[in-house]
């Protein structure tokens, strides 16, 4: 499925209405979103929805409407699922998945922009007698 720039645009504004200020991200052939460093939601190659989310609740998680198990290498990503792009159609459904990732997300460490370079340190004064 090619880019979506409406889904795209509906994902970022799902994410500015809870109060986030996502960054997006090409990755993974699809377009991911970071909230404070942190991947958060974003669009799969294939047109499909992906969140992040504590992966403590994983096996509750998994279970709601259009989950799918992100699998790499050997088994499921515990704490990320795809989720098919009808099942956050309608508003209150993407609502649902983007708070459940800004939850999680939001309690993660910030991380530095790549590129960015670090705050310079003060240099010390050594007091002269």
């Amino acid at each position: 499925m090619p880019h979506d720039p409406l889904f795209e645009q509906r994902i970022a504004e799902a994410l500015k209405a809870q109060g986030a200020n996502p960054e997006h991200k090409k990755m993974f052939g699809g377009v991911a979103f970071m909230v404070n460093g942190n991947m958060s939601v974003g669009i799969t190659n294939k047109g499909d929805f992906m969140a992040r989310f504590d992966k403590e609740r994983h096996a509750e998680i998994s279970k709601w409407p259009g989950a799918k198990p992100m699998t790499f290498g050997k088994g499921d990503m515990k704490g990320f699922l795809f989720v098919d792009a009808d099942a956050v159609e309608n508003p209150k459904a993407m609502e649902r998945w983007v708070k459940l990732s800004l939850e999680y997300v939001k309690g993660l460490p910030k991380k530095a922009a790549k590129g960015a370079s670090p705050a310079p340190k003060k240099k010390a004064t050594a007091k002269r007698k």
